[in-house]
C-alpha cells in the first residue's frame, strides 16, 4: 500500500511539473524548418521571443490560457489535499476530495487543449500548414491522461 501511495504521489508531482512546463514553454507549434515556434504566450523566431502572437482568434487563445492555468491550480490543490488527507484522514476512508479536485484538473486540461486543437492545430494558415506539434502540446495530452488516472485512483483508493 505504501508503494502504491508513493507511486501515485510521484506521478502526481510529475504531472504538476509537466503542466507547468507545457503551459509556460512557447513550443506548442513548431515550424518544419525548426526556426520558429508558437506557444500560448509568445511567438519565437530564431531565438527571439518578442514577436507578437500569430493566432487569429484572440478569445480562444485567452480561454486556452485560462484553462491551462486553472488546471495547474487544481492539480496543486489536489496534491496539497492528498498530503493533508494522508496524515489527517481516518483509516478506511477514501481520498474523495483529492480525487474530485484532480478530475476537475483533468476537465480543465480537456477543455483547454480541445479549444486549442480545434482552433489552431489544423491547416488554418500559412504558419500552421508548414508546421508540426511541439513538445508542449504533447506534454499537455500526457498530463491529460495522467490526471485522469490519478483522479480515478484517488477515488477508489482507501487509506489502510
Amino acid at each position: 500500500m505504501l508503494v502504491l501511495l508513493a507511486g501515485i504521489f510521484v506521478v502526481h508531482i510529475a504531472t504538476v511539473i509537466m503542466l507547468f512546463v507545457s503551459t509556460i514553454a512557447n513550443v506548442w507549434v513548431v515550424s518544419n524548418a525548426g526556426t520558429a515556434s508558437v506557444g500560448l504566450w509568445k511567438n519565437c523566431t530564431e531565438g527571439n521571443c518578442d514577436a507578437p502572437l500569430v493566432y487569429a482568434n484572440e478569445d480562444a487563445l485567452k480561454a486556452v490560457q485560462a484553462f491551462m492555468i486553472l488546471s495547474i491550480i487544481f492539480s496543486v490543490i489536489s496534491l496539497v489535499v492528498f498530503v493533508f488527507q494522508l496524515f489527517t484522514m481516518e483509516k478506511g476512508n477514501r481520498f474523495l476530495l483529492s480525487g474530485a479536485t484532480m478530475l476537475v484538473c483533468w476537465l480543465c486540461i480537456l477543455v483547454g487543449v480541445s479549444i486549442y486543437t480545434h482552433h489552431y492545430a489544423g491547416d488554418k494558415g500559412n504558419f500552421y500548414s508548414r508546421s508540426h506539434h511541439g513538445y508542449s502540446f504533447i506534454l499537455t495530452w500526457i498530463c491529460f491522461c495522467f490526471s485522469f488516472v490519478i483522479g480515478i485512483l484517488y477515488l477508489v483508493l482507501r487509506k489502510k
